[in-house]
């Protein structure tokens, strides 16, 4: 199962389950998978930012990637987050984990980058690192990674690299970004990709009405993002809107910087999908406050979801 152009759906960014102590919970990516798989999703994309993959050794990064690619079992696609300040330790890990069966591996740049040259001139660099078989996922997070990549110097990367076959579009405000970019192929100037997006789905919505293919996010309810995406293909915009707007207070409070995957993990702990919401140290532990906070949302957005059911 190989990635390409045609991904669409929902490639949710998978959480790393921890014990408390810290150690990882390798059992836990069995209850895990079969969550995200049980709620519908196209995909899984793992060791992303919001996975903690730099806080895994490269033994655990290859130990995580092989038990969800078991537990998986060929269901679905499953990508690999292989970013790494250099291209050795990137094409070691990319090569191990599509040996393991990965459908692709998604690549970041480095934070030194600034000109549209070194961004064009290192992807070719990175693709070439990975190698011409193995797809990659563009990820564009300015956010994180202090990359501004414009879409005219996207359109260089896909041109330039055939093996560039999906961006995980999280730049923000960037709606107008998805629009340049399907008016470059609509023109004939780029080639097709699949654009997944990213920022906890608190955009999805209106992404989908600009030309978004999906989503590569994470969200404690990715069945969110899975019905948005569905009404949008079958053509019932209002009843994405309803459906994003019943969840959209709490995707809103998930997506702060610092403390979103707290709030992430402690929900998916209380939904059952993992069994500790531990973040692996250096991480943020959630005040009382912040948990009154989070379950005042959750039974608000209960009564929103009757509302519209």
């Amino acid at each position: 199962m190989t990635l390409d152009a045609s991904a669409r759906g929902v490639f949710v960014i998978a959480v790393t389950p921890f014990h408390d102590d810290g150690r990882l919970d390798l059992d836990g990516i069995d209850r895990l998978t079969d969550f995200y798989l049980e709620r519908g999703v196209t995909g899984l994309t793992v060791l992303g930012m919001m996975g903690e993959a730099p806080k895994l050794t490269a033994a655990e990064s290859a130990a995580v990637t092989e038990r969800f690619l078991k537990r998986v079992a060929g269901r679905v696609p499953v990508v690999v987050g292989v970013s790494a300040p250099g291209f050795a330790a990137m094409g070691e890990l990319s090569a191990r984990v599509m040996d393991m069966g990965a459908a692709g591996v998604m690549i970041a740049p480095v934070a030194s980058l600034r000109s549209d040259d070194q961004i064009a001139g290192w992807y070719a660099g990175a693709a070439a690192t990975v190698g011409p078989a193995t797809p990659f996922v563009l990820q564009d997070y300015p956010l994180s990674t202090g990359v501004q990549i414009p879409p005219s110097v996207i359109r260089r990367v896909v041109e330039a690299n055939p093996n560039c076959v999906m961006l995980k579009h999280e730049d923000w405000p960037g709606l107008a970004k998805i629009s340049a970019l399907r008016a470059y192929e609509a023109e004939g100037t780029m080639r097709h990709i699949s654009i997944l997006t990213g920022n906890g789905g608190l955009f999805l919505d209106f992404e989908m009405a600009r030309g978004a293919d999906g989503a590569m996010t994470g969200f404690a309810f990715p069945e969110m993002m899975v019905d948005v995406v569905a009404a949008h293909a079958r053509g019932d915009v209002e009843r994405a809107h309803d459906v994003f707007d019943a969840y959209l207070p709490l995707a809103r409070y998930e997506q702060q910087p610092g403390l979103g995957l707290a709030v992430r993990k402690y929900v998916l702990a209380k939904r059952g999908a993992i069994a500790s919401a531990a973040l692996r140290a250096p991480g943020t532990k959630l005040t009382p406050a912040d948990v009154a906070e989070v379950e005042r949302l959750l039974a608000r957005q209960t009564t929103r979801l009757e509302e519209i059911a």
